[in-house]
């Protein structure tokens, strides 16, 4: 058990002193430094909120169109972020695996929770700023709010683990991946509710596990303005499936990589 502990401590100064220095090297110290990490994501929804609000008017299906917007792009915003970053993450800290204690691993998730930390930060400020002015309602349901971000994380987390080390196979990943996520917007329940869609499209919207996770989190803000429709296995299936694909992958370019 003492064991266990302090392998655990070890571990947690590694992800700490590695998020230190990812922030250093990506936003410095000038300025707002690693702030920039939560006001990308704000400036993204805002705008597009904000656009939305002109094009479609204050209210879409009875919830406002600006909380509406925003609960869904700011976690989109994770996704697209989360698995650029993780493009050839491991050639560029290679040089780092000189010490033992760090693995290609703790690479892929000091990006990710960077990414994941500044998007929650986001969603968080924007949320309270908005409420503070009666724009933005208190959450109905908490726990379906957190277990939503909870769901779409780890799902986003999964498809790093695949992303990263095919990303050191190939570079044309590299340029087919910011199209990529643009096409699957449709598929990801950002922009639209599976209730607002034709009962014969339905089913086939919940094989997305963005949808299941952005529903639940719809439902955690709005309750019983809005009708979920969410599948918490498919989620946990499709990550678990593609964690052990991409764990796979993971070893096999940890032996490619060349330590100096």
């Amino acid at each position: 058990m003492s064991n266990l502990v302090e392998s655990w401590r070890v571990q947690r100064r590694v992800i700490q002193a590695l998020m230190i220095r990812e922030l250093n090297t990506r936003f410095g110290r000038e300025n707002i430094g690693f702030l920039w990490v939560m006001v990308e994501p704000l400036l993204f929804a805002g705008l597009v909120a904000i656009t939305w609000r002109a094009m479609k008017g204050p209210e879409e299906h009875g919830v406002d169109i600006i909380v509406f917007v925003i609960s869904g792009y700011i976690p989109l915003t994770l996704f697209r972020h989360a698995v650029t970053r993780c493009i050839k993450v491991f050639e560029v800290n290679s040089s780092l695996l000189y010490h033992r204690q760090i693995t290609i691993f703790d690479f892929l998730i000091v990006r990710f929770l960077i990414e994941m930390i500044g998007a929650m930060l986001a969603f968080t400020f924007i949320a309270t700023v908005l409420h503070f002015f009666g724009l933005f309602p208190a959450p109905k349901s908490m726990g379906f709010l957190l277990a939503g971000w909870l769901l779409y994380s780890i799902f986003t987390l999964s498809l790093c683990l695949i992303i990263a080390p095919l990303s050191e196979f190939s570079e044309v990943l590299e340029k087919v991946l910011p199209v990529a996520t643009y096409i699957m917007i449709p598929f990801s329940g950002t922009f639209n509710m599976v209730e607002w869609l034709p009962a014969a499209a339905r089913p086939y919207m919940l094989w997305s596990p963005f949808v299941s996770a952005m529903e639940m989190i719809r439902y955690g803000l709005f309750g019983d303005a809005v009708y979920p429709y969410y599948d918490v296995s498919v989620v946990l299936v499709v990550a678990m499936i593609c964690s052990a694909i991409g764990l796979a992958l993971c070893r096999r370019v940890r032996r490619r990589l060349t330590v100096e």
